[in-house]
């Protein structure tokens, strides 16, 4: 049976890199940055910033999967649409997308 991960390349900050990802994952991700109206480098280059100890494609995985939660939260328990302050899920773009 032939894998579902693709290898995909992507510059950060004008450095070549690639992450390993299933279509699902990749496609669900071009859809977060399409939402929230910025390239997939500037994506990527903000959970590269943010990632814990992981691997970049593992990384992107927990971001998308995180991004979904989020969203089921807010759906199922409308008072957890305010995060609290120490919560590091959400991708603060502004620090890290300058090259």
């Amino acid at each position: 049976m032939k894998s579902s991960v693709i290898k995909r390349s992507i510059v950060i900050q004008h450095r070549k890199t690639s992450v390993s990802l299933e279509d699902e994952f990749w496609t669900a991700f071009k859809e977060i940055a399409r939402a929230r109206d910025v390239s997939l480098s500037e994506l990527v280059a903000a959970v590269k910033a943010e990632r814990q100890n992981s691997n970049l494609s593992s990384a992107v995985r927990l971001f998308v999967l995180d991004f979904y939660r989020q969203i089921c939260d807010c759906t199922s328990n409308p008072r957890s649409r305010d995060l609290e302050p120490g919560v590091t899920s959400v991708v603060d773009l502004s620090s890290s997308a300058s090259p």
